[in-house]
């Protein structure tokens, strides 16, 4: 069934939109769950409430393409999940070690003004990777916004780990050079 059908049917209210996406999309929501998380059983609990969140929301929105949404969502309640367990220290996931490699660029700042620039910094970001070449928009993607392994992501990429490493280190200098630019002080 194709994207269009399925938003569709929960346009249309219909309780099938749940189980056709559970069907196609439920490996993909639980891969970006888990490697946020590293565990299955809370990266399952954020499907099942990505389930649920595209049920009240699609009536609103028109996604356009289904996958790129319900990822968003799953992200969204991995990292929130991930948030309210409240540790100090994170363990060994992808997410953390995505973060901690783009901390050098990006500052995680918490103070009101902080919060207020980050829609700010969001959209920059959002140009920034719009702008890049395919393999290393692919690459920026993989690593900082599903947080992939970096082997991982250079395997579906078809490029050696070194090579990904050593794009990524670039990219997050480009990037840094290009939030300067914008006016963001890194």
């Amino acid at each position: 069934m194709s994207d269009a059908e399925i938003v569709q049917l929960y346009r249309n209210r219909d309780e099938r939109a749940i189980q056709v996406t559970m069907e196609q999309y439920r490996n993909y929501l639980m891969k970006i769950a888990v490697q946020i998380l590293g565990d299955e059983q809370d990266a399952e609990e954020c499907v099942n409430d990505t389930y649920q969140a595209a049920w009240l929301s699609i009536p609103e929105q028109r996604p356009e393409t289904l996958s790129v949404y319900l990822g968003k969502i799953v992200r969204q309640e991995a990292i929130d999940r991930l948030r309210a367990r409240q540790r100090v220290k994170r363990q060994g996931t992808e997410y953390a070690a995505s973060l901690e490699e783009l901390s050098e660029v990006v500052a995680g700042g918490r103070t009101p003004e902080q919060e207020a620039d980050a829609a700010f910094l969001k959209e920059a970001i959002a140009r920034f990777v719009k702008g890049l070449p395919d393999d290393a928009r692919n690459l920026f993607l993989g690593r900082y916004f599903y947080f992939d392994s970096l082997k991982e992501t250079a395997a579906y990429l078809h490029m050696s780990e070194s090579k990904a490493k050593s794009m990524l280190l670039r990219l997050r200098r480009k990037l840094r050079r290009f939030l300067r630019k914008e006016g963001f002080i890194i």
